[in-house]
Parts: structure tokens; C-alpha cells; sequence
């Protein structure tokens, strides 16, 4: 551990409880960062292909046909 982590970390424990809370909180959010990114990605994708659908741009397939091949197709 550098000496700069472990100064940090001595300067973290020396917070009341609710500010190592709020801290442990935002380093957890902080890793989860990129998967916010993805999940931004995929929402907007979702939309688009909604409103591809609503405007008559994306074909659908019932739902029985798509697992119906799908059965076919793992035979």
C-alpha cells in the first residue's frame, strides 16, 4: 500500500461514522461508473428500436414463432 493510500486511509477512519458511510458510498458508486455507461447505452438503444417499432421501421415476430425456431434450431 503506498504511503498515500495509507494516509487516506488514516484520515478516513479519523471521520464520524456517517462521513465513512457517505465516503464508502461514493467510492462504491465509482466502480459502478462504467456499468452506468453501458446501461445508458442500452436504454437508449431500447428507445430507439420503440420508436423504430412505433413507426413502422422494425418488423416484429410473434413470440411463439422466434421460440418455436429457436427449438428447431438447438435440435
Amino acid at each position: 500500500m503506498s504511503a498515500s493510500l495509507k494516509d487516506i486511509e488514516r484520515q478516513a477512519r479519523e471521520l464520524v461514522a456517517e462521513e465513512r458511510a457517505k465516503l464508502a458510498e461514493t467510492l462504491i458508486e465509482s466502480l459502478h461508473s462504467p456499468l452506468a455507461d453501458i446501461e445508458a447505452a442500452w436504454a437508449k438503444e431500447i428507445e430507439d428500436r420503440v420508436t423504430a417499432f412505433d413507426r413502422g421501421e422494425m418488423q416484429a415476430y410473434a413470440a411463439e414463432d422466434v421460440f418455436a425456431e429457436a427449438r428447431r434450431l438447438t435440435r
